[in-house]
């Protein structure tokens, strides 16, 4: 067997593997005396079909088989041993003129495309500086903390006309055409919270309203969408999908949220009985929170920044061609090349950003080691507990359970990934220079939302 590599440029190759008739004819052979074992054919015994037969009806799949596993070894000891960084998969390439015949060994040639990963250095030291935009946690901020806890364990009450952040108990009639109660439609009881409709209009009328009082209105005017509108309407998404027509809206009963008293009484209820000693103490903890909570914000924001200015820095060039043919070809549904045109660009800038990233790991030795993705799925397993009220198991529970999901290699994968992000973007706070800005939280949402 011989392999030829032609160098088209720099980040494009083809490999073109030679067999001959003798680098498979024995494994090929013991393939079919194993499957003249296994199968079984009317007329002949299980095991005694004539191998002229066994070639005749199952030879040419078990002869591609063989090459298959030729082929794929080949290729990546190839790559291995030349030390190529290829991009996506060998793409077989197609030619025409080198029709395969499978029903007869013989010499074969097959040609690959690879494409290969741009080589490139990732300067990265102290004298690069980058922004660091922090959120200010603020007495502003921690307020709206309070509110949102006293709220959430407040109660409500009933009150007589309705207010911008009330609710209207109603009950829903489908109407017909002239916008009258329609014969065996739906009634339904539900419930609008004024402020989260989105229809300003709507809204205006939605305040003032009392009990007894009647609107007709769209009900796509009072809902987020065709499934929160079937929840409120109690009718299948389907219905609400084509529903046209109007609905008589009338109101039952106004309530209103009354906020909890910021007390001892609310402290324990969100943080649990002695765990949290006054109102200082729980603003105090708040502001905590919203430190590390924001942290990881500014970590994210902290990366983009350095990944935008260090790919354009760079300016990777990759073997474009080749990586849209590949997108079609491993794609797992139909995609056409105007579709690979149209995402081509979002998708090499995430590319060029993992090649660097994985360079700045290779380079600095950055190393995931099994124990530190064992505690990091613990610590995501007791936020989700916490997050839920429920009682964290103790420590060997916690440490079997991290292990179980860690079995699922899609899951492990995901959860090594987080790892290595996380310790590359410390590794990199620490070793560029940082301008730190503090942000209130509506510039730093801003900021967030650039593209």
């Amino acid at each position: 067997m011989d392999i030829l590599e032609n160098k088209i440029d720099e980040l494009n190759r083809v490999l073109t593997v030679k067999i001959s008739a003798d680098d498979y004819k024995a494994n090929y052979e013991d393939s079919l005396k194993k499957a003249k074992k296994q199968i079984s054919l009317p007329g002949f015994r299980p095991g005694h079909v004539p191998t002229s037969v066994v070639k005749k009806k199952y030879g040419a799949s078990i002869l591609a088989e063989e090459i298959d596993k030729i082929l794929n070894e080949a290729l990546q000891n190839h790559i291995k041993d030349n030390e190529l960084n290829i991009l996506g998969n060998p793409l077989p390439k197609v030619d025409e003129n080198n029709q395969i015949d499978w029903t007869e060994p013989k010499d074969m040639e097959f040609s690959f495309e690879l494409g290969l990963a741009p080589s490139f250095e990732v300067d990265i030291n102290g004298k690069s500086k980058f922004t660091f935009n922090k959120v200010k946690v603020d007495d502003e901020l921690i307020n709206k903390q309070v509110d949102d806890f006293a709220k959430r364990y407040g109660k409500l009450i009933p009150v007589d006309k309705s207010e911008e952040k009330d609710m209207l108990w109603s009950t829903f009639t489908e109407l017909d055409e002239k916008d009258k109660p329609l014969e065996g439609g739906f009634v339904h009881n539900s419930t609008v919270a004024i402020e989260f409709v989105e229809d300003k209009k709507i809204q205006k009328k939605l305040i003032g309203m009392k009990a007894g009082d009647s609107l007709v209105v769209d009900p796509k005017s009072l809902s987020k969408g065709n499934t929160d509108m079937a929840a409120m309407l109690g009718i299948p998404k389907e219905k609400a999908e084509a529903f046209t027509g109007n609905v008589e809206m009338k109101v039952t009963e106004v309530k209103r949220m009354e906020a909890a008293e910021v007390n001892q009484e609310l402290i324990d209820k969100v943080y649990g009985p002695g765990v949290v000693d006054g109102v200082d103490a729980m603003r105090a903890k708040i502001g905590d929170e919203l430190t590390n909570m924001f942290i990881q914000d500014s970590d994210r924001l902290f990366k983009r920044d350095f990944a935008d200015k260090t790919i354009d820095k760079l300016g990777l060039k990759l073997p474009e061609e080749f990586l849209k043919r590949w997108i079609i070809s491993s794609s797992k549904k139909e995609i056409t090349m105007d579709q690979v045109d149209e995402e081509f660009e979002d998708y090499t800038r995430s590319l060029k950003w993992q090649l660097i990233e994985n360079k700045i790991i290779k380079d600095n030795d950055i190393k995931v080691e099994l124990d530190e993705v064992v505690e990091h799925t613990k610590n995501l397993l007791a936020s989700q507990y916490a997050q839920y009220g429920m009682m964290v198991p103790v420590d060997e529970e916690m440490t079997a359970t991290a292990k179980k999901v860690l079995e699922n290699r899609e899951e492990a994968t995901k959860l090594y990934e987080q790892l290595y992000d996380l310790k590359v973007i410390n590794f990199l706070k620490n070793t560029v220079k940082l301008d730190e800005k503090e942000l209130s939280y509506d510039d730093f949402v801003k900021e967030a939302q650039k593209n």
